[in-house]
């Protein structure tokens, strides 16, 4: 069975090349940005292309790939601006409070009275906590703090505390 995009994560974003010798400049899309060490190999863009990994460097909040054979500035290009995905297989365990965004987008959201409140459009990320922003209607669209005054529960469905005046 062929493997989609739905059977991996995404970990971080290729946003430059750096220099001329294949380096690629990535902003981590994951908290711990060290796991980049760990990877013998990666799959870039849509296309799930498979790279192994030469050498892994950090800087600041980014971090620095090489690929092998993939050594020089016009080879690195192509790959400016694709996502850098794992299999589902070989994410990091979390704690039972922490959820991967990729595993929250999509999914339906209803309010303690089992009414449906709408779906998970994206996940905004603020220092002091996250938002959930959920489309209730074509083009309408909240925002609930991601916080356990709001959020009850987390399963196959969320289900949320709304407070008066938040769903319009």
């Amino acid at each position: 069975m062929k493997k989609t995009i739905d059977d991996f994560t995404c970990i971080g974003k290729i946003i430059n090349t750096h220099g001329l010798k294949g380096e690629l400049k990535i902003e981590p899309l994951t908290s711990n940005i060290k796991r980049f060490s760990d990877l013998d190999r990666v799959f870039v863009g849509k296309d799930l292309e498979i790279f192994d990994v030469k050498k892994v460097r950090y800087a600041k909040d980014f971090v620095y790939l090489t690929f092998v054979d993939n050594e020089d500035i016009d080879s690195a290009l192509k790959l400016k601006t694709k996502n850098i995905y794992i299999p589902n297989e070989e994410r990091i365990d979390l704690p039972d409070d922490e959820f991967f965004i990729s595993d929250l987008i999509g999914k339906d959201v209803y309010d303690l009275d089992k009414k449906y409140v709408g779906v998970v459009k994206d996940i905004y990320e603020y220092p002091a906590n996250d938002v959930l922003v959920i489309e209730v209607k074509k083009g309408n669209e909240i925002q609930i703090p991601f916080v356990k005054e709001f959020i009850k529960s987390i399963n196959e469905v969320i289900v949320v505390d709304l407070i008066e005046g938040m769903v319009i």
